[in-house]
């Protein structure tokens, strides 16, 4: 017998509740009752054990159950066997002995056919349900059919199945990217679910979900090799800070919080880049050249004397020439080691030039010419010349100790020499400026070339470990002087079995001062953070193509497994330095042992849309094929002139702005300040809150972000990619606001 529609909904509904009865009995779970519950075990110290275990198991879920706003519950396989199964974005077990699973991980292995089911494939399906919810409350329910031949029917069936996909495709903009959970389609769980190791390549154009798709497989991986990617963490690296908030929401929604969230630019401990470069500054910069442009930079830090120096000690004077030091540095050298840890090698061949300089002047016999000091004058000369300032002076004269930001801060006040006269001066500027976005790859180049001499990181260590012992030695002996401990043998009242203790017998001060040495709490995305020689379990990055060789080199450093997802667009290519290719990117690395994956559906942009921003392309690639668009909206862009652009783009926003959702005003950055003065709340500035309902933004802002609408400014000082980028980031409808000339691939577009 068939069920009503209304019995239907009441099944899913009475499920949602018993799955968040089951939500807060969790939340309400404390560690007393999770005791209780297990019992006492075999012995008091497994009951323990079992409790830190459930307990730890438990708090992982709530972590994750805290994160998941809404929905957990988005859908329903119905086997032909009989078996049903909910998915949902995190899995939850019940209580009983074999913790069944009452809610399946959207990443669990046998949720892959909710996804992957078709009418000609259906995977042991007979049925597949989508749940609409708001927050705890089923709204609606849709049913696609996979077992044609079961004729049962509930009156929610979908005959398309593309009622879920298009109601997400055009549901209202929040400023935030949601999760595509629900929506997942075949390729992109192929993708989702690709193996783990090596270089995984997804292109696509725009709006085809590549960003969603990176991030999804980011939760499938922490779910999938967690005990791995839980110690080792995972990086995902975005364009540009508002990129980052604009997906900063994703992996939190799926339960998913153990990941570090990065620009280029903040991937260096201890800088954050705030400046800009030009375009010749940035293209310079990021030449993979500049690897040995910062080489012999390092180089040339390793100086000889001009032509000598001369060094007092015990009122004699010791000369340095080129001669001497140029042994020195040329033995150091062949450490092969960083600058810094070779400064070591240099030290000791200096100290033991000038201690044979000193010994031959005073032992040596007048008559036959024999050396007159053993080895303990010897040391002893040494160790006098190891405590003259003089001596130190030459040595750091000579090969000094540098940091990276005062390596690169000095070539690029100065780089004459090092690069060509156009290049040097693109690049040069003060030492007192900020940093960029572009020189941070040279910071962690220069970090690279010069290493660290740990020689002082070590004595402090051990400083602070001698106070540390001492105290806890000072603790001690306050706490148990004059207090005895006695332990008698098994049998009872045999003097000769028992045995006094002091508190040093029990437990001494350097274990005493380990076990109040703090600990360290930080999550691994936490310590990776801060740590520049950190080596990711997984690193995501997303814009790939505008990366430059030299930021390539950064990342590659942090991914010695080359365990990496790329995701990007050739065609969206913009940044000077951007390398553009994938084999450009590789070949330097992994050659051509990469997975290349090419999304070629469009989800986002309607095909009114996407027809204006394929033919910008088209002007410079006739070729030129873009990504096929699932939906038409039947709504036109439009392109108008105008003497007053700030006055057009005011009644514009207010023809575009939609009554829920976003709208992106995108504009060159030199007239923002102009346009958000006849604009109501809206502010200019490097970092745009996109929660707000209009925001302003320039072209490589925009990269990766999506609106309901949007509003492009002229269009005629953008380049190719740039126009490209800014055409394709609204949902729904485009409007194009020029003063001065057209690109001729807009104006013979037929919009007007």
């Amino acid at each position: 017998m068939e069920l009503s529609n209304s019995d239907e909904i009441h099944g899913e509904q009475e499920f949602i509740d018993g799955l968040y009865a089951r939500v807060d009995a969790l939340r309400g779970a404390t560690e007393d009752s999770v005791t209780d519950a297990l019992g006492q075990g075999n012995t008091p110290m497994q009951a323990r054990l079992e409790r830190d275990i459930l307990v730890a198991e438990r708090s992982g879920l709530l972590a994750a159950l805290n994160a998941v706003d809404g929905s957990l519950c988005f859908g329903r396989i119905d086997l032909t066997s009989g078996v049903s199964h909910h998915i949902g974005r995190i899995g939850i077990r019940s209580d009983d002995a074999d913790l069944t699973p009452i809610l399946i991980d959207w990443r669990a292995e046998v949720a892959r056919p909710f996804y992957l089911a078709t009418g000609h494939t259906p995977m042991d399906l007979r049925r597949r349900r989508h749940l609409t919810t708001d927050g705890r409350r089923v709204t609606a329910l849709h049913d696609e059919i996979l077992d044609l031949g079961d004729a049962t029917r509930t009156g929610h069936e979908d005959p398309s199945g593309d009622a879920v996909l298009l109601a997400a495709l055009n549901s209202a903009r929040t400023g935030r990217m949601s999760d595509i959970v629900q929506t997942i389609q075949a390729e992109q769980d192929e993708i989702i679910r690709a193996p783990y190791r090596g270089v995984l390549v997804v292109e696509g154009g725009p709006g085809t979900g590549k960003t969603a798709v990176a991030l999804h497989r980011a939760a499938y991986l922490l779910y999938e090799y967690r005990e791995l990617l839980a110690k080792r963490a995972v990086l995902i690296v975005g364009p540009n800070p508002a990129f980052l908030g604009y997906i900063g929401e994703v992996l939190p929604s799926l339960g998913e919080t153990g990941v570090l969230l990065a620009t280029v630019g903040e991937l260096f401990p201890g800088v954050k880049a705030t400046a800009t470069d030009t375009r010749a500054a940035a293209s310079v910069k990021g030449r993979a050249d500049m690897a040995d442009v910062l080489a012999a930079v390092v180089r040339d830090w390793q100086s000889l004397p001009d032509p000598v120096i001369a060094i007092e000690h015990d009122r004699e004077i010791l000369m340095l020439d080129d001669g001497l030091v140029r042994v020195a540095r040329d033995r150091a050298r062949e450490a092969q080691l960083p600058h810094n840890a070779a400064r070591e090698h240099f030290e000791g061949h200096i100290l033991n030039t000038l201690t044979e300089m000193v010994a031959e002047r005073i032992g040596t016999d007048p008559f036959d010419g024999s050396n007159l000091l053993d080895p303990s004058d010897i040391t002893q000369i040494r160790d006098e010349l190891a405590e003259n300032p003089e001596v130190w002076a030459a040595i750091d004269q000579l090969w000094p100790r540098l940091t990276p930001q005062y390596l690169v801060a000095d070539f690029l006040a100065d780089p004459v020499g090092y690069v060509s006269d156009d290049d040097a001066d693109a690049i040069r500027r003060p030492v007192t400026r900020a940093w960029t976005v572009a020189d941070v790859p040279l910071l962690d180049e220069a970090a690279e070339l010069l290493g660290r001499d740990d020689r002082v990181r070590r004595a402090r260590a051990q400083r602070e470990r001698e106070e540390q012992v001492s105290f806890a030695q000072g603790v001690l002996d306050v706490s148990f002087a004059s207090r005895t401990f006695e332990f008698e043998d098994k049998e009872e009242g045999d003097p000769e079995g028992s045995e006094v203790l002091s508190a040093h017998d029990i437990i001494d001060a350097e274990r005493f001062a380990e076990r109040h040495e703090e600990e360290d709490h930080r999550s691994a995305a936490e310590r990776a953070a801060a740590d520049r020689t950190w080596a990711f379990g997984h690193i995501i990055v997303d814009e790939a193509q505008e990366l430059s060789p030299m930021a390539w080199r950064l990342l590659m450093r942090r991914s010695p497994t080359r365990s990496m997802t790329l995701v990007g667009d050739p065609a969206q290519t913009a940044e000077a330095a951007g390398v553009g290719s994938w084999s450009g990117i590789l070949a330097p690395y992994v050659e051509d042992r990469f997975d290349h994956r090419r999304l070629g559906v469009n989800y986002r942009t309607p095909a009114e849309i996407m027809d204006l921003a394929a033919a910008v392309v088209r002007a410079e690639n006739p070729g030129f094929e873009p990504p096929s668009s699932v939906r038409a909206t039947g709504v036109r862009p439009w392109v108008r002139a105008t003497d007053d652009l700030p006055g057009a783009v005011a009644k514009a926003v207010g023809e575009l702005a939609p009554v829920e959702g976003r709208l992106a005003v995108i504009a060159p950055r030199d007239l923002h300040r102009r346009l958000a003065a006849r604009l109501d709340g809206v502010t200019a500035g490097a970092e745009p809150d996109l929660t707000r309902s209009v925001v302003l933004l320039d072209p490589r802002q925009a990269k990766g972000l999506e609106f309901d609408s949007v509003l492009v400014v002229e269009p005629g000082r953008y380049g190719t990619s740039d126009l490209y980028v800014a055409l394709t980031r609204a949902t729904q409808r485009l409007g194009v606001l020029h003063t001065g000339s057209l690109p001729l691939s807009l104006a013979g577009a037929g919009v007007v």
